[in-house]
């Protein structure tokens, strides 16, 4: 705002909300714009001039007055009369269309005013019509993609000038619905700064040369499976096997009752015991149980690259000796990876679920910062987090993965990546990503399970 002449930037985010609604809405009629009192609401109000002029019925109604909006509101709202934009006290009795501009980031520090407000979100929500958020849903936090109560939940989103964290994690994807990004023209205009967050990309594929053999691609070894929990760590194996590792290794905690994968060959079973830490990567806690638990001295102070997941974090959340040898790893130059679900995630940080899912980028940084190590807090918009690396946010990935064995799989991936003397932060970066990105192939007719999920890995 401070470069440009004074009402130019909300001229273009008006603009821009309106073309996007004429794209998205081309047959509908009345479109109604709920306007909020501050700038977000002189976007919708610019919108509905711009909707006005090209033939369509806008209804506005306004949470503003003209003693207390901001000037560039103000003259976007004299536009809209001079257009002949109907306004209203009230929303319409029927509408095709819906454009959300009450708050946009105003909601972010938690300012949700008056009962007209929350009785228009409810409306909004209670609609049978598609509805357009400018700049980002009102209710979600931008930052964090936290939900206060009530929230608009729109099927699209326009974010404006940049993608906010919140859209893309914690409530933020299933509130924003498809996002659609406008920079208003001032993007090389703006000052350099650093992001909070970077969005995940899709990583290059993986030509492999010809003149290459097993050992060019690493040998990970999977520990866990306790008994009645094998099938966690031979999901893990089989998902490093299928995602490029040269050779995997598994080392059973069940005492010893198998010798051969049948369905997968492929797999060398060891004992624990035989295994040389110093040459392979690891993979440690699929369905390790409370016997993971006496594993872990060993692996945490000899191992070289290694995953840590499921009950091996659990063990070292409740173990300050575990806790110890974890932090004590980044001083002797040892890579690692954690990947706790929320719940793992609160026990490390002795803190509820609530509080990690309420900032999800504040508690991926905190654990990295704490263990000075790769952290993968996974669930919706899974954060990679990194000392001294602006955490990424993964935007692929679907509900299909919210069944038993796929954090296993994912384990097994982020392995394979390390096992490829892949750097922890981008090895972990890549398997996220291509683990969502599998999920979003996924035929939506057939279920996901993890065994299937893991055996049609690939790289590209």
């Amino acid at each position: 705002m401070a470069t440009l002449p004074p009402h130019v930037l909300m001229q273009r985010a008006g603009l821009a909300a309106a073309r996007l609604t004429l794209a998205l809405a081309p047959h509908a009629r009345t479109i109604w714009l709920a306007c909020g009192p501050g700038n977000n609401g002189g976007d919708g109000l610019e919108a509905a001039m711009h909707l006005k002029r090209w033939g369509k019925n806008p209804v506005v109604t306004w949470l503003g007055t003209t003693g207390s909006a901001p000037a560039d509101a103000m003259a976007s709202h004299q536009r809209a009369i001079e257009a002949g934009v109907a306004f209203s006290d009230a929303p319409p009795a029927s509408f095709d269309f819906c454009v959300d501009a009450l708050l946009g980031i105003g909601a972010s520090g938690g300012r949700l005013p008056e009962v007209r407000l929350a009785h228009w979100i409810e409306t909004i929500n209670a609609g049978k019509v598609p509805v357009l958020a400018v700049d980002l849903p009102t209710g979600l936090n931008a930052d964090t993609g936290h939900l206060t109560q009530p929230c608009v939940l729109a099927q699209f989103t326009l974010s404006l000038l940049t993608l906010k964290p919140g859209l893309y994690t914690a409530h933020g994807r299933d509130a924003c619905g498809q996002i659609w990004l406008d920079t208003l023209g001032v993007a090389a205009q703006t000052p350099t700064v650093e992001p909070t967050a970077w969005l995940a990309g899709k990583p290059a594929s993986q030509a492999r040369l010809h003149a290459s053999h097993k050992g060019s691609y690493g040998d990970v070894a999977v520990i866990g499976g306790a008994p009645g929990m094998t099938g966690a760590a031979l999901l893990a194996a089989s998902a490093a096997l299928h995602f490029g590792a040269g050779r995997v290794l598994v080392g059973l905690l069940d005492g010893g009752s198998m010798r051969v994968a049948p369905q997968q060959p492929e797999l060398m079973i060891r004992p624990v015991e035989a295994l040389d830490l110093k040459s392979v990567t690891i993979v440690c806690g699929c369905g390790g149980g409370e016997v993971v638990r006496h594993q872990l001295p060993r692996l945490l102070s000899s191992a070289a690259p290694m995953v840590i997941d499921a009950d091996a974090i659990n063990s070292i959340a409740s173990d300050s000796q575990l806790d110890h040898l974890l932090r004590a790893r980044a001083g002797r130059g040892l890579p690692t990876v954690l990947t706790p679900h929320p719940l793992e995630a609160a026990r490390l940080l002795g803190m509820g679920t609530a509080q990690v899912q309420h900032d999800r980028l504040a508690a991926a940084q905190q654990l990295a910062d704490r263990f000075a190590c790769t952290v993968v807090l996974k669930g919706s918009g899974t954060v990679i987090a990194a000392r001294g690396e602006v955490p990424v946010i993964n935007p692929t990935g679907n509900a299909a993965l919210a069944t038993a064995g796929t954090g296993d799989v994912l384990a097994g991936m982020v392995g394979a990546r390390l096992a490829a003397d892949l750097p922890a932060f981008q090895a972990a970066t890549e398997a996220v990503y291509w683990h969502g990105a599998h999920a979003d192939q996924w035929p939506v007719h057939r279920a996901l399970t993890a065994g299937e999920f893991a055996q049609s890995l690939s790289l590209t």
